[in-house]
C-alpha cells in the first residue's frame, strides 16, 4: 500500500522512509504542503498519508480539509504528526478531517500498529465500496442479459433527450423485437431462449458506438439509445444490426437457428419537444409495421405516429 510521508523536516523524514520500507509499504514523500497537496489530489494518491502538523505551504489541518472536500474519490486515511499534546489541537485536528493523531517523538511499534489500523479501516472502506457497486449493478441491470434493465434505459433516454437540445443535436431511438421468438421457447425450451437472448444482447451491443446505450425494455424486447444520430444514421445503423443478425446463425440448444429482428427506428431531431413516451410510443408504433411489412427490416417513425395517446397493445411475434 502507498503512504505519503508529509514534513519539512529532512532528517524525520528519512527515518521515517526507512522504517516503512522496512515494513514493507510503497513511500512516497513530500517536504511541504504544496508538495503534499498535489500527491493527495492526484489521480492515483496514496491510501495512507503521514502528516506534521506544521509545513511551509498548507499546515496538516489544512491539508486533512482540502483532501475531505474532494468527494467521490477512492478515501486517504490521514494521520496527524506533531508535538501538540493539548486536547484542544487534538479536537481542531479531527475535526479538519485527520483519521489518528500521533505527538512527537514517535514510538516505532505505535505507529506501526496505528498504520495497521488505517489498513484494516481502508480495506473494509474498499469492500462496502465494492458491495455497493455489486448492489447498484444489480439495480440497473437485467441478471440474465446483462444489459441496463427497463428502468435504467429509461432514465438514460430522459438525460440524453435532456441534453440533446443543448447542444443542437439529436437523440435517436431503436426499438428492437426478436421475430417469432415464441416459437424458440415452445420448439427448444426457455433454456434454448435464454441463450438466444443472451446472444441477441451481445449482437446489439457489438453493434453500436461505446457511448450508445442498450437496454432489455422487455421480454424479447429492448430499446438502444444512440445520441447524434438523425433518422438517416439510424436507419444506417439498423441495418448494420439487422445484418449482424441475419448473416450469421445463433445457436440454441446446440442447434444453429435462424433470429432476426425487426426494428422500429425514431429521431428526436424530428420531434422537437417531444417527451420520452411519446418517442418510445412511436418507436413502438414503427416496430409493429416493420413486424407487419414481413419483419427482418427496420421502419422509420411517420409524421402521424407521435402522440401522446396510448394504442392498444399489440403482439410482437
Amino acid at each position: 500500500m502507498k503512504v505519503l510521508i508529509a514534513d519539512d523536516d529532512s532528517v524525520s523524514r528519512l527515518l521515517l522512509e526507512r522504517l516503512l520500507k522496512a515494513w514493507g509499504y510503497e513511500v512516497v514523500s513530500a517536504c511541504d504542503g504544496m508538495e503534499a497537496s498535489e500527491l493527495l489530489l492526484d489521480a492515483s494518491p496514496p491510501r495512507l498519508a503521514i502528516l506534521d502538523w506544521m509545513m511551509p505551504g498548507s499546515t496538516g489541518p489544512e491539508l486533512c480539509a482540502q483532501v475531505r472536500k474532494h468527494v467521490g474519490r477512492p478515501y486517504t486515511y490521514l494521520m496527524m504528526v506533531t508535538s501538540r499534546e493539548n486536547k484542544e489541537d487534538v479536537i481542531n485536528g479531527l475535526n479538519a478531517g485527520a483519521d489518528d493523531y500521533l505527538t512527537k517523538p514517535l514510538h516505532p511499534q505505535e505507529l506501526q500498529a496505528r498504520l495497521r489500523v488505517g489498513v484494516r479501516i481502508l480495506d473494509l472502506e474498499d469492500k462496502l465500496v465494492a458491495a455497493q457497486q455489486v448492489l447498484l449493478h444489480k439495480a440497473t441491470h437485467d441478471d440474465l442479459t446483462g444489459l441496463l434493465n427497463r428502468a435504467a434505459i429509461s432514465e438514460l433516454l430522459r438525460r440524453e433527450l435532456a441534453r440533446a437540445p443543448r447542444e443542437k443535436s439529436a437523440c435517436g431511438i431503436l426499438l428492437a423485437d426478436l421475430d417469432h421468438f415464441k416459437s424458440v421457447n415452445d420448439s427448444l425450451g426457455h433454456a434454448a431462449g435464454d441463450e438466444v437472448l443472451r446472444e441477441a444482447a451481445a449482437r446489439l451491443t457489438a453493434g453500436v458506438r461505446d457511448y450508445d446505450a442498450v437496454g432489455r425494455y422487455g421480454g424479447e424486447e429492448f430499446l438502444l439509445v444512440l445520441p447524434g444520430c438523425d433518422a438517416a444514421a439510424l436507419r444506417e445503423r439498423a441495418d448494420q444490426i439487422l445484418a449482424a443478425f441475419r448473416d450469421r446463425p445463433f445457436y440454441a440448444a446446440g442447434k444453429p437457428i435462424r433470429v432476426t429482428l425487426s426494428i422500429g427506428a425514431v429521431s428526436s431531431v424530428e420531434w422537437r419537444g417531444a417527451t420520452p413516451r411519446a418517442l418510445v410510443h412511436s418507436a413502438d408504433v414503427a416496430l409493429y409495421r416493420a413486424k407487419h411489412e414481413g419483419r427482418d427490416r427496420v421502419e422509420v417513425a411517420l409524421n402521424d405516429e407521435i402522440r401522446e395517446s396510448v394504442i392498444p397493445p399489440v403482439m410482437k411475434l
